[in-house]
Parts: structure tokens; C-alpha cells; sequence
């Protein structure tokens, strides 16, 4: 039984009634990707969150940072898998296996991170990321200084904690829009 067919529960807006900019994102994403992300679609109904949206995910995911896009991607998994995101959980688990050549390891991470054998320091920071997810009153000195241990620097942790809060907003966001996943992502790099 495939997934409902809309995009979101509160509609999209037309792509040629964007502006100009947005239309450009929206071709470039067809070009680089074959197909606009359906959050992209989703978060066209507020244009300028939309820029917000893009900016603010480019910045955490894909700028500079001592965390790899593999791990932030990792993160984001194991955040949606928490929060038992839907569409994060299909569109950032196409990533893992995309960046990691592993195609078991974004399903792993989306049902039970525990079960994947990481390295001591990727292990670390998913047991945070998932702390700070669910228990954030609990996050502590001892949870910074165990990921100090296993090599993090003050500006990794810094990351690391803002790709989680990032991914708790977009669950969120997500969940109540009732937003679907392409279904490009079901297929990719298995």
C-alpha cells in the first residue's frame, strides 16, 4: 500500500506564483536531484520561512563544522527515529546510505541505532543526540565530557546539539503538516 499522495496536509503553494528566487531553487533541484523536496513544496506556503528554511539547513548541514555530513545525517536519523518522523526518518535515512555506500545503516538508525556497530565516537554522539531528544532535562556536564572523550571539540558539541534541535523543529514541523516524503527517497542507494 503506498503512502497518501499529498505532499502536505496543509496544501503547497504553486511553484509559478513563487518568486523569482524560489523558482530558481525549484529548478535547481530538479536539475541536481531530478525532483523538489516535498519539504521545500511544504514550507512554500510561507515563502520567506521557506528562504529561512533552506538557509538555516545549509548552514547546520552542509557548511564547515568538524562533524561529518555523514554524521550530521546520522543525527538526523536518529532524532526523526525518536520522534518516529516519517519523513525525515525516508529522506535522511536515502541520505545515510548515499553517503555511507551502506544500505543497511539508514534503516538501522531509524529503528534501533544501538544495533549499528559505530565507532566509539559516533556512538557517543548518537547516544546525545537521542538524550537530548528525549530526556532533554537530563543533558548534563557528564554527557558534554563524554563527548569531549571521544574527541569532540566545545564548536563539535555545539553543532552537534544544534543539528539535533534542528531536527526536533523539523520533526515537529513535519508531523504537523502531515507531510510525505518524495517517493524517490523509498528507492534511492539501496
Amino acid at each position: 500500500m503506498p503512502q497518501p499522495d499529498h505532499i502536505s496536509a496543509l496544501g503547497v503553494a504553486d511553484p509559478a506564483t513563487l518568486d523569482e528566487d524560489l523558482r530558481a531553487i525549484w529548478a535547481k533541484c530538479v536539475e541536481k536531484l531530478g525532483f523538489v523536496p516535498n519539504v521545500y513544496a511544504a514550507y512554500s506556503l510561507r515563502p520567506q520561512r521557506l528562504r529561512n528554511f533552506i538557509a538555516t539547513y545549509n548552514e547546520i548541514m552542509l557548511a564547515p563544522s568538524g562533524l561529518s555530513k555523514l554524521e550530521r545525517e546520522m543525527v538526523a536519523v536518529v532524532v526523526s527515529s525518536a520522534n518516529r518522523c516519517y519523513y525525515c526518518l525516508v529522506a535522511h535515512g536515502a541520505a545515510v546510505r548515499r553517503l555511507s555506500g551502506d544500505p543497511e545503516l539508514g534503516e538501522m538508525l531509524a529503528m534501533n541505532y544501538r544495533v549499528a556497530r559505530l565507532p566509539a565516537r559516533q556512538r557517543a554522539m548518537l547516544d546525545y543526540a537521542w538524550k537530548l531528544t528525549t530526556a532533554l532535562h537530563l543533558v548534563d556536564d557528564d554527557d558534554r565530557a563524554a563527548l569531549r572523550a571521544q574527541g569532540l571539540s566545545e564548536e563539535d558539541i555545539f553543532d552537534l546539539s544544534e543539528v539535533a534541535a534542528f531536527f526536533n523543529l523539523s520533526n515537529r514541523m513535519a508531523a504537523a503538516t502531515d507531510m510525505m516524503p518524495n517517493r524517490e527517497y523509498h528507492r534511492a542507494d539501496r
